[in-house]
């Protein structure tokens, strides 16, 4: 007997359906619910930039993460070092010594040099005379200074002008990220370009677009730690002390990296901090090669994060608290994998918004289908335990598939059939309320019996019921069971059954039959989608309803077969044989036992 038969009109299929479609309607408005929150955490938050400081920690993440892209062949360094300064001294150098190493970085065949010293003001004039002649003969270069509201500051005072010179002014200011770290840089801080765009343009002989720099930033393409750009120490440079084919070709900066001078900035790559010098030596590498680190557009962006956000509310539809969280961790780990293999390939994808979506998403629907779930086995629990003993009512529904439904079973069993004597001719002279509630007491008694031996209600027939022992739930003591519930059923629940009669003004006194049987019996769930029944199957049922069948023309109310009898672990003394009878279906008589409070 299926577990909601109690509540269920004659043909079944209609309210089950109802009751499906209640449940899946209610699947579908708190899926629409959750994804309509995971949709507005991910989408506002990111239009608002809430995650901003996370957003950057895993950019961060990305970059440690990705493959060494190698040393870069392009740009080389060569900084004012602590082996400088300790036989030069604290910079600035005098400036016949910058002219020196400038000449010979030239020489060596370098494609621009880009000083990242700023030469302000007048110093010595056989010093500033020896620069100047440096700088123009190794035209064109760079030259670093400030720019403020009011322009750039002169490079030695404005006089000789830098054109004149064969140079080009370049700004050197730097965005810094709220956590102080580098992680863009300007195309032009106010109007001047930078000395990445400067150099670049130097070295190309074109113009760098703006359109590489979208709201006036572009991604830093850190190549690595600080070390990465070929370094190479002033005071080796001045004295020669290089290879030939070091600079050949390449942009080089000339700037100051030793650490008293406080030109370190912190970078994504490293808790290290970096040189100045080779930030900037970074950043002409990223132009040169076009910019290969960029942010998608914003559509992809919030595509992404629609996505991550939909995709557990949707699985929940049809999935179950499992599959529900396991969509939420594969949807985790997608975003995360997504993030680095766009990241390696040069395209920036957010990575903390579609999170945010996805766990809002996840968890929300996690939550619901929990909640769900509860619902609806508290709900199954409560038909359940009509139908079996309360403490195996878990074990049964763990059993069940996500319908509920009992596979097909084959184990042995013994069956119980029982119905009241005379019942029919009864039920005639009552009204239908009243003979209903007879029924239900009846049944009452009788389920009770049954439950009580760990038996399960497989169905209601009229007055009959059919009970099964051993399944859905082994039971290797199941013809003891059934014994000992049919004992009951005739020595105590009968007679309550028929004291409550009496008390009712009805006189009359009942007598049941009862037939066990036990065997190999198939159980499970038959019948169509609309309609399901828990059922038993099999000769043993069969013959177990026919010996309850000849109780009719028996002088007992309790008929057990031999096989019911070979099967109880310890036959009980009072146990007497009754005779072999014939059974419909049957080649040989099957032999009958009883019990004398059963007569």
């Amino acid at each position: 007997m299926p577990p909601d038969a109690a509540e269920r009109p004659p043909d079944g299929g209609p309210r089950r359906n109802r009751r499906g479609a209640r449940r899946q309607s209610g699947r579908r408005r708190a899926a629409l619910a959750v994804a309509a929150v995971a949709l507005a955490a991910g989408l506002v938050t990111w239009a608002v930039g809430a995650l901003g400081s996370l957003e950057l920690n895993t950019i961060d993440a990305r970059f440690q993460i990705r493959p060494d892209p190698g040393r870069p062949h392009d740009v080389a360094l060569v900084g004012i070092d602590n082996a400088t300064v300790t036989r030069y001294g604290r910079p600035p150098l005098p400036r016949r010594l910058d002219a020196q190493v400038i000449a010979r970085i030239h020489a060596a065949g370098a494609r621009v040099i880009a000083s990242d010293l700023q030469f302000v003001g007048r110093t010595d004039p056989r010093d500033d005379q020896a620069l100047e002649q440096a700088i123009s003969s190794a035209r064109p270069m760079a030259l670093a200074t400030q720019e403020t509201d009011n322009g750039p500051n002169p490079v030695f005072d404005g006089h000789p002008p830098v054109a004149q010179l064969g140079a080009k002014l370049a700004a050197i200011g730097i965005p810094t990220d709220s956590d102080g770290k580098i992680r863009r840089y300007f195309y032009a801080p106010v109007e001047l370009p930078t000395l990445a765009v400067r150099a670049a343009e130097l070295a190309t002989g074109r113009r760098v677009s703006q359109h590489g720099f979208p709201n006036n930033k572009a991604w830093v393409d850190y190549l690595g730690p600080p070390g990465t750009v070929p370094t190479y120490s002033f005071a080796d440079v001045l004295a020669g002390r290089f290879a030939p084919d070091a600079f050949r070709g390449r942009v080089v900066v000339l700037g100051i990296t030793t650490p008293i001078a406080q030109d370190i900035v912190q970078t994504p790559v490293t808790t290290t901090p970096m040189p100045g010098p080779e930030l900037q030596a970074t950043a002409i590498h990223t132009v040169l090669h076009h910019f290969p680190l960029r942010s998608v557009p914003g559509w992809v962006d919030v595509a992404v994060i629609v996505l991550a956000g939909l995709i557990s509310p949707l699985v929940s539809l049809r999935g179950s608290l499992g599959l529900t969280v396991l969509a939420l961790l594969a949807t985790l780990a997608a975003i995360a994998v997504g993030a680095q293999l766009s990241f390696d390939a040069g395209r920036i994808v957010t990575a903390s918004y579609p999170a945010l979506a996805a766990l809002v998403g996840g968890a929300g629907s996690a939550v619901a289908e929990f909640y769900a779930e509860r619902r609806e086995r508290r709900r199954v629990r409560e038909l359940f335990s009509r139908f079996v003993p309360a403490e195996v009512v878990d074990q049964v529904i763990e059993r069940t598939d996500e319908d509920l439904r009992l596979g097909g079973v084959r184990r042995e069993c013994t069956a119980l059939f029982c119905d009241l004597r005379g019942f029919t001719t009864f039920s005639e002279a009552q009204d239908p309320q009243r003979l209903v509630e007879i029924v239900n007491v009846y049944m009452s008694e009788m389920g009770a019996a049954i439950l009580a031996h760990g038996g399960t209600l497989v169905s209601y027939m009229g007055d009959g019921i059919m009970a099964l022992f051993g399944a859905p739930l082994e039971q290797s003591d199941h013809a003891d069971r059934a014994l000992g519930a049919a004992r009951d059923m005739i020595g105590e629940a009968l007679p309550r059954f028929n004291a409550w009669l009496a008390e009712q003004g009805l006189d009359h006194q009942f007598r049941m039959g009862i037939g066990l049987n036990s065997g190999q019996v198939m159980s499970g769930n038959v019948g169509s989608e609309n309609r399901l029944e828990y059922t038993a199957m099999g000769d043993t049922v069969n013959t177990a309803s026919r010996v309850e069948g000849l109780t009719k023309n028996a002088d007992t109310q309790l008929l057990v077969t031999d096989a019911t009898r070979g099967a109880l672990s310890d036959p009980p003394a009072d146990l007497e044989f009754v005779d072999e009878y014939p059974v419909r279906g049957r080649q040989a008589h099957v032999r009958l036992w009883t019990l004398p409070a059963a007569r």
